[in-house]
């Protein structure tokens, strides 16, 4: 059963390495982050899953031990997702590597395990998985459910923007339908309204880039039943992309 999700941003700008001199404009945002996930570590959950955006090579299952980097960023970073501090791609002690731990961390995943590295996280065992923004909301939404009920208590971390046209700079350039959306994704999260959620536009968030719709699907499945309390930590748009932090529990 889900008992705690923290909903963070995934741009790479996130890791002051990444964003360079450019660090300070996401400050509030990290600090945000640093909250949510704090709630996540109080939940002591059983077992945490990270969600995240993913292109085609990224989808599916990532093993607590899956490799990331920032190279491509131009920044000589390399994470581990891993809990605690642990950040080795073995199994249980005698168990050897584990299967699929090779195999790269999309960036939103990336940032996560950046993210988690910062956190006094439990020792519970920590997976990833990817999402394709394709995927429709029917199959998120049972994604999250079956999440939710691979242990006795399940926390997610829960990686995605908001759109992407909010300034005539924006990646997407301009869209006057980008403030509205973003402000009913932000009340959502804000509230843990699964239902609200569950029913976003899916083609309005692909035509305003949002790359968060899939996982917040799949943490509306995961939700549902649950009972959490939601709380909004940040909504901003720097740069001309949403970003939104929340935490349930």
């Amino acid at each position: 059963m889900l008992v705690a999700a923290a909903v963070c941003p995934c741009p790479p700008l996130l890791v002051p390495d990444v964003a360079a001199g450019a660090a300070p404009e996401l400050d509030a945002a990290r600090a945000a982050c640093t909250d949510a996930l704090g709630v996540l570590a109080a939940a002591r959950a059983d077992r945490l899953v990270v969600v995240g955006p993913a292109e085609q090579s990224g989808r599916g299952a990532h093993p607590e031990g899956s490799r990331g980097t920032f190279r491509g960023f131009g920044v000589d970073l390399d994470v581990r997702l891993g809990r605690n501090g642990v950040r080795t791609p073995e199994g249980p002690a005698g168990s050897g590597p584990v299967e699929g731990a090779d195999r790269p961390l999309p960036p939103s995943l990336a940032v996560a395990a950046w993210l988690l590295g910062r956190t006094d996280w439990s020792d519970a065992p920590v997976e990833g998985l990817g999402v394709g923004e394709p995927l429709a909301a029917e199959r998120c939404i049972q994604s999250g459910r079956e999440i939710a009920t691979r242990a006795e208590r399940v926390a997610l971390l829960v990686m995605g923007d908001a759109s992407a046209c909010r300034t005539l700079k924006a990646p997407g350039y301009l869209d006057d339908r980008a403030a509205g959306f973003d402000a009913e994704v932000a009340h959502a999260l804000g509230a843990a309204d699964v239902a609200a959620l569950q029913t976003l536009d899916a083609e309005l968030a692909y035509e305003l880039k949002a790359s968060g719709r899939a996982p917040w699907q799949v943490l509306a499945g995961a939700g549902e039943g649950a009972g959490l309390a939601g709380a909004l930590l940040y909504e901003d748009a720097p740069y001309g992309v949403g970003y939104v932090v929340a935490a349930w529990s």
